[in-house]
């Protein structure tokens, strides 16, 4: 896949407890670990989601779909997906609609743990370290994020899942 092109993206590490955050400049050029999100009501989520979104200007969206060996939707994966359609279209809702992308997460925070050291942390800094390694393999390898209204009439079935590369597995 070709690199998608440069523009303030937002990439989610969707958990169950957490969302771990990671944004790049509009040139695609810095990638931040920004504070995991304490995940709550999916509308407290979004207003939190929402100032980020304001803040940094983010132009697309990457979320994390964690995939097994044959590239199927693990049940996480499942969870995943349904929650950035979720956030997609209450973001389309609100008349604020972004492109969406997906990276393959599969084994993410085992690589974010090993590369910043973070094996067992449980304050948040892992879920925002796997972030950045999504959002750098978006950077290197794509998709380019899809529209709102090609997405949004994607189902959660392995046949409709255009994902990038996996994430901390890359040339380097």
């Amino acid at each position: 896949m070709a690199p998608p092109r440069p523009r303030s993206v937002l990439a989610l590490d969707v958990g169950r407890r957490r969302i771990g955050l990671a944004g790049c400049d509009p040139l695609g050029l810095t990638v931040t670990p920004l504070p995991a999100l304490a995940r709550g009501a999916f509308q407290d989520d979004l207003d939190r989601l929402l100032a980020l979104v304001g803040q940094r200007r983010v132009a697309a969206l990457v979320v994390g779909l964690p995939l097994d060996a044959a590239q199927r939707p693990t049940p996480q994966g499942i969870h995943c997906r349904r929650y950035g359609l979720r956030l997609e279209r209450a973001l389309v809702a609100l008349g604020q609609p972004l492109p969406l992308a997906w990276v393959d997460e599969h084994a993410s925070s085992w690589a974010a743990g090993e590369r910043f050291g973070l094996h067992g942390d449980r304050s948040g800094r892992l879920d925002s370290a796997a972030a950045v390694l999504l959002l750098e393999q978006w950077l290197r390898d794509g998709p380019e994020p899809l529209d709102s209204a090609l997405s949004a009439a994607d189902p959660v079935v392995p046949a409709a899942i255009a994902v990038g590369g996996r994430a901390g597995v890359g040339p380097f």
